[in-house]
C-alpha cells in the first residue's frame, strides 16, 4: 500500500477526477509535445457525460495555455480500462497528428499513467494493521508515522492548513454557486445562526456550516483537499473542526487524527476505489465518512477496535449510493450530502464508543462489498447524471418547458 500523500491532495475542485487529474494529464501531454500547434482531447464516458457541469473542459483549456484546444464529448462510448477515459492528440500546423496517448483519471486526482509509487505500507488491508497494532499496543497513527517517517506531520500540518482555509473562506462568502442550478451559499447563514441556539444544537449547525463551506468552495473552483475527492472534500474538515471547536482538541490530536482517516482511506483506496465513475458516491462520501467516523472515533478517545468499527459502520452504511449530481454539477445532490455524512461519522464514533468494539462484519468486509456494489450499479448511477435524482430533475424541467406528456 502507498503513502497517504497521495491520498490528500490540494487542488482545486468541483472534481478531482474531471479537474485535478485532466488538467495533469494536459500539463503532463504538452510537456512531452513540446512543437504542438494545437491540442484534441477526446473525453469519453463519464468524462464526456459530466464533464462540462465538473468543468473538465476549462480545466483542460486553463492547462494548455495559449496552445489552442477542441475537445470532444464521447459519453456514450467508454475505454477498456476505466469509465474516465481521455485520449491527446497533439496537432502540427497543418493539423496533422504528431502524437497521442490515452490516459485514465481513476479516482481522487490520480492519472493511471502516473509515476508507478513504491508500496512503503507491510500491510494493505486493515485487519493485520489492527491485529499488529492490538500486539504491538501501538495506536493507528503511531503506525503510521512509524512507516512513513517524521516528514508526514509536516505533510498533515500543510494538509490541515489547507482545510481549514477552505472552511473560513465558505464560511465568510456569499451569494449563487456558479452553473445555472440557482444554488446559493447556505454555509455563512448556518453559521450566524447556529450563535442563536443552545449548546447541543449549535455543535451541530456549526459541523453542517463547516461541511457546507467546503463542499461550496469546491463547487465554485475553489482550493480543497481530496479527502479522498473534491466531492466529498466536506466531510472530513467539518468533523475535525468540530473536535477542535467543541472539545478544544489542539493540533497535534488533528493531525494524529488525519493520519489514522488517511490510513483507513488508504485500505479503501488500495482495495475498491474511490472514483465515483467506478463505483458510485459510496466510493467518494461513502469512503469520506467511514474516514471521518475513524478520526472523530480516536479524538473521543476510542480503542483501535473501536475506532475500526466507526470507520466500518460510516462506510456500510453507504453501501447502494449513487452518483448522480444534477446537471453533472458537483452541487445537489453533493453539497448537502457532505453535511449529512459528517453528522453520521459523529453518530458511527459515539456508536462504536458506546459498544466494546466486537463486531462481526470488518472494514475489509465493507470496503470489498463496496467494490461489489459499485461494480454492480448501472452507469446510470456513476456519475453519468443519467438517471436518479438527474434524470428527475431533467424530466421535470423537460415537462414544465414542453407541457405533461410532450417530453422527449
Amino acid at each position: 500500500m502507498k503513502t497517504i500523500r497521495e491520498l490528500y491532495r490540494i487542488g482545486t475542485g468541483p472534481s478531482s477526477s474531471h479537474t485535478m487529474a485532466p488538467r495533469r494529464a494536459t500539463e503532463r501531454f504538452l510537456a512531452e509535445h513540446p512543437g504542438t500547434a494545437a491540442l484534441r482531447v477526446t473525453l469519453y464516458g463519464g468524462l464526456a457525460a459530466t464533464g462540462k457541469g465538473h468543468l473538465t473542459d476549462v480545466a483542460i483549456r486553463d492547462a494548455a495555455d495559449p496552445v489552442p484546444v477542441e475537445i470532444a464529448w464521447e459519453a456514450s462510448e467508454e475505454l477498456p480500462e476505466h469509465p474516465n477515459g481521455m485520449r491527446l492528440e497533439a496537432l502540427d500546423d497543418a493539423g496533422a497528428v504528431i502524437g497521442s496517448h490515452t490516459e485514465y483519471s481513476i479516482g481522487g486526482g490520480a492519472l493511471l499513467g502516473d509515476e508507478p509509487s513504491p508500496d512503503i505500507y507491510p500491510h494493505s488491508t486493515m485487519t493485520p494493521i489492527l491485529r499488529h497494532c492490538q500486539e504491538a499496543g501501538e495506536s493507528f497513527w503511531e503506525y503510521v508515522g512509524q512507516v512513513e517517517g517524521d516528514s508526514i506531520w509536516e505533510f498533515l500540518g500543510g494538509i490541515w492548513e489547507a482545510m481549514n482555509r477552505a472552511v473560513e473562506r465558505g464560511l465568510h462568502a456569499d451569494g449563487a454557486i456558479p452553473g445555472g442550478l440557482g444554488v446559493y451559499r447556505r454555509a455563512h447563514a448556518l453559521y450566524s445562526k447556529s450563535r442563536m441556539l443552545e449548546s447541543g444544537f449549535r455543535a451541530d449547525a456549526r459541523l453542517a456550516a463547516y461541511a457546507y463551506a467546503v463542499a461550496e468552495e469546491n463547487a465554485c473552483a475553489g482550493e480543497v483537499v481530496t479527502a479522498p475527492t473534491c466531492g466529498a472534500s466536506g466531510v472530513l474538515p467539518a468533523v475535525l473542526c468540530y473536535f477542535r471547536d467543541e472539545f478544544e482538541n489542539d493540533r497535534e490530536d488533528i493531525l494524529r487524527a488525519l493520519a489514522t482517516a488517511g490510513l483507513f482511506g488508504n485500505v479503501a483506496k488500495s482495495n475498491a476505489s474511490i472514483s465515483a465513475a467506478l463505483v458510485g458516491c459510496q466510493g467518494e462520501v461513502g469512503v469520506a465518512c467511514a474516514m471521518a467516523a475513524a478520526a472523530a472515533a480516536q479524538l473521543f478517545g476510542g480503542s483501535p477496535q473501536q475506532i475500526e468499527y466507526a470507520a466500518e459502520m460510516g462506510l456500510e452504511h453507504h453501501f447502494g449510493l449513487t452518483c448522480d449530481p444534477v446537471r453533472g454539477l458537483v452541487q445537489i445532490p453533493c453539497i448537502e450530502r457532505n453535511a449529512h455524512a459528517a453528522a453520521r461519522a459523529i453518530s458511527c464514533a459515539r456508536f462504536a464508543l458506546l459498544s466494546d468494539g466486537l463486531h462481526r462484519i470488518t472494514f475489509d468486509d465493507a470496503v470489498s462489498v463496496l467494490l461489489e456494489t459499485g461494480q454492480a450499479l448501472p452507469r446510470l448511477y456513476r456519475e453519468t447524471a443519467g438517471g436518479g435524482l438527474a434524470g428527475v430533475y431533467e424530466k421535470r424541467i423537460a415537462e414544465r418547458d414542453n407541457g405533461p406528456g410532450r417530453s422527449s
